[in-house]
């Protein structure tokens, strides 16, 4: 667990990562995050959970669809 401090940020207040929790979750600077709420508090990620759940149906489509896709693709 990382205890992590409240910085002002120009005219907003950010958070410092360590750099042991960058290299953990893959992030350089310039990056994006995801901060999304969970039963227990909230999360950080580097995936879009909008793109997940778009990406889920796409699949659910494909599986469907699968001769009409075989068939697009000639």
């Amino acid at each position: 667990m990382h205890s992590l401090k409240l910085t002002q940020i120009g005219n907003s207040v950010g958070v410092i990562l360590p750099k042991e929790v960058l290299a953990r979750l893959k992030l350089e600077k310039g990056d994006t995050v995801f901060l999304t709420e969970s039963p227990d508090g909230v999360r950080l990620t580097r995936h879009d959970p909008e793109f997940e759940s778009q990406m889920n149906a796409a699949r659910d489509i494909m599986k469907q669809r699968r001769a009409v896709l075989h068939e697009l693709a000639k």
